[in-house]
């Protein structure tokens, strides 16, 4: 047996676990009309396959109709769930691994305006920020409707053969109670701690007189709100040893922190650029004084870090969530000693802010996962040998190359720049983004063990491409920035690409144009405003920045509130001219009416990228398919046949921004879902 700490098995109560790494709860939003069908089983099973210990269920499943699901969220009060948890436990038990599900009721963490559209509810009217529904405060009667719901909902999951339930506290009605800052109820269930901790043993009492003393529960919750007049330390402690002394819960989930609010639930769940496993000391601290067992997880992306929390006695489970998002075969090549091919999570959360944007969780990095029932997370190799050309290795034309290596495709790379990367590159040049190589880096590694040739330094042109006689060719030549987008002026601006890359020095009074709303404006705008810069962003959007979405906000505005950085929506620039040293720029809006200036010493254009896609068209006549994709073959997942030139030598199609801009995870599922079937 090895002696890894993190495979060695682990007993909790009559269950035992195969290994020391766990999926925590979370809801990649991929219910349907409430339940767990395929899509969502398929997403547990490949993880378990992967050789992950336990995989949990359900980041919040409503156990109530007055808890309205805000992200998909799986709908427990609901008999018809029981079946399909059924198909979903048996599944991953025929792989080895346990299933576990969270249950909820999100209390304020919610919208009136979901669902059956009743009231939120929650022991004060006090509105949660982040989800901006005023609650009810709760009744008496409230409180005993609910607390049988959560029994009716663990007495279901344990009919659908669930190993256990995890009951969510932190940022949920449970904790709502449980935190002065939210309960203003009186006795029996507000005021002394004692009191606020009651619904909570109520449920637990309730729920145990259903399911017995021997059905595995657990209360994930937050030790320590870190909020002023919020949960203490002390009290975080304090709560931990009374669910360990109630003899109810056999599991203790810490986190630390509130989620109240973007950049609250962000410090819970660090994005990239933020510090690894923050609050893996403090879990270790709850876990050495309840000595009782402890489960976290928190931005431990790495197998070293797992293995630390596990080998220094810290916690018993460790849970690497985000990072089997990304790769759902951890375990399996930690077995097999191929850790260094293990895919990284870079960290840039694309997967949680969809979620809460209204979306399904997506790697930005896997565009497998999610999609387990079309899309491979293992490459079949090919029954016939090609030989594939691809110019450009930004994300697309890396992904193309590894996917065509596995394929066991011949693959050549042309490159014009020394290095792979392309837009990843240059946004991994802030350091706050420098994770984001590693989408680069691993498959640059990938790509090396399967044998594909890269040449650098290489600008190919129609005649380098054809004179290797390839079969395929795929074209992921990016884009360049689009600037071109004023009636007057384009001369006189400058991208933010130019900014970034260090091409163009900051100006000191800077209006930051952002049309397209991603990373790269922002970047930017913060690199200028580092420089000592006075700058003003402008977005003709209602939001500010909608593509980087809530989380991957919170950095930027935390650095940029402090430089004093002037934020303005719903104003379009529309012209520049020069006045002596400086520019006068003139601002409209889509909503009619409105003439401004701004008096400015460097304007720059964010506005997405315009494609480079010359040589698409110098290849064009000569393939055999003039470029054309089939949609129909795209989306059945089989082989591209179309032909419109019989007398074409290659088929040619092109991927990424080099057909439109968009972003990186588009680049890369552009290129798994074509080249998995050349």
């Amino acid at each position: 047996m090895s002696n890894d700490p993190l495979l060695q098995p682990y007993q909790l109560k009559h269950l035992t676990l195969r290994n020391r790494i766990l999926m925590t709860s979370h809801e990649p939003a991929y219910p349907e009309d409430g339940m767990p069908k395929d899509r969502y089983r398929a997403y547990h099973v490949e993880r378990a396959k992967g050789g992950v210990a336990m995989t949990m269920t359900a980041g919040s499943a409503a156990v109530s109709k007055d808890s309205p699901p805000v992200f998909n969220n799986l709908l427990v009060w609901k008999d018809e769930v029981v079946p399909w948890m059924k198909d979903l436990t048996d599944a991953v038990h025929e792989q080895g691994a346990a299933v576990m599900i969270q249950l909820t009721h999100l209390g304020r963490r919610t919208r009136w305006d979901k669902a059956n559209w009743l009231p939120v509810v929650s022991p004060s009217h006090k509105r949660e920020a982040a989800h901006r529904a005023f609650p009810k405060k709760m009744e008496d009667w409230d409180i005993e409707r609910i607390i049988k719901d959560y029994a009716d909902a663990a007495e279901r999951m344990k009919a659908g053969g669930m190993d256990g339930i995890e009951l969510q506290a932190y940022g949920h009605l449970m904790d709502q109670f449980w935190s002065p800052l939210t309960n203003e109820l009186d006795g029996p269930y507000g005021g002394s701690i004692d009191n606020r901790l009651r619904f909570t043993f109520d449920v637990l009492t309730e729920i145990r007189k259903r399911v017995g003393p021997d059905f595995i529960v657990g209360v994930r919750y937050t030790g320590d709100e870190d909020l002023d007049g919020g949960l203490t330390k002390e009290d975080g402690l304090a709560i931990s040893k009374r669910l360990k002394e109630s003899g109810m819960v056999d599991f203790l989930n810490v986190i630390r922190g509130h989620i109240d609010t973007d950049a609250g639930l962000t410090d819970v769940i660090p994005i990239q650029g933020m510090a690894n496993s923050p609050h893996l000391d403090f879990a270790g601290e709850i876990r050495a004084a309840t000595e009782f067992p402890t489960f976290h997880a928190a931005k431990i992306p790495d197998v070293a870090t797992a293995r630390h929390a596990i080998a220094s006695g810290k916690v018993d489970m460790v849970g690497m969530t985000r990072a089997h998002i990304t790769d759902p075969h951890i375990v399996r090549k930690i077995v097999e000693k191929r850790e260094d091919e293990i895919r990284p999570c870079v960290g840039a959360n694309y997967c949680l802010d969809r979620i809460y944007q209204g979306g399904s969780a997506y790697c930005i990095h896997n565009a497998a996962t999610g999609r387990e029932l079309s899309m491979p997370q293992i490459i079949e190799a090919a029954e016939t040998r090609k030989k594939v050309v691809i110019v450009g290795s930004g994300p697309a034309g890396m992904e193309a190359a590894r996917v065509a290596g596995e394929r066991g495709h011949e693959v050549i790379v042309f490159e014009a720049a020394p290095h792979p990367g392309g837009q990843i590159r240059l946004t991994a040049q802030n350091e706050r983004r420098r994770e984001m190589i590693s989408i680069i880096d691993w498959r640059m590694a990938e790509c090396e063990r399967l044998g594909v040739t890269f040449h650098f330094n290489s600008w190919a042109e129609a005649d380098t491409v054809t004179a290797e006689n390839p079969d395929v060719v795929i074209i992921a030549t990016g884009g360049l920035p689009h600037t071109d987008v004023l009636a007057k002026g384009n001369d006189l601006v400058v991208s933010s690409w130019d900014i970034i890359s260090g091409d163009v020095k900051p100006g000191a009074n800077v209006l930051v144009y952002d049309d397209a709303g991603d990373h790269a404006g922002l970047q930017a705008a913060e690199l200028i405003a580092q420089s000592g810069a006075k700058v003003e962003i402008m977005t003709p959007d209602r939001s500010f920045a909608p593509e980087v979405m809530a989380m991957n906000l919170v950095p930027y505005m935390r650095s940029m509130q402090k430089l004093d950085t002037t934020f303005t929506v719903t104003y379009r620039l529309e012209a520049v001219e020069r006045q002596g040293n400086q520019l006068i720029a003139h601002v409209g809006s889509d909503y009619g009416g409105v003439v401004k200036q701004r008096i400015v010493d460097q304007v720059v254009i964010n506005h997405g990228t315009i494609p480079l896609d010359d040589i698409y068209f110098d290849l064009k006549p000569g393939s055999s398919n003039h470029g054309e994709m089939s949609h129909d073959q795209l989306l059945a997942g089989q082989p591209q046949s179309v032909v419109r030139n019989p007398d074409g030598a290659y088929q040619l199609f092109r991927i990424g921004d080099a057909v439109s801009a968009r972003n990186t995870h588009a680049a890369i599922y552009d290129a798994l879902r074509l080249l998995k079937d050349v």
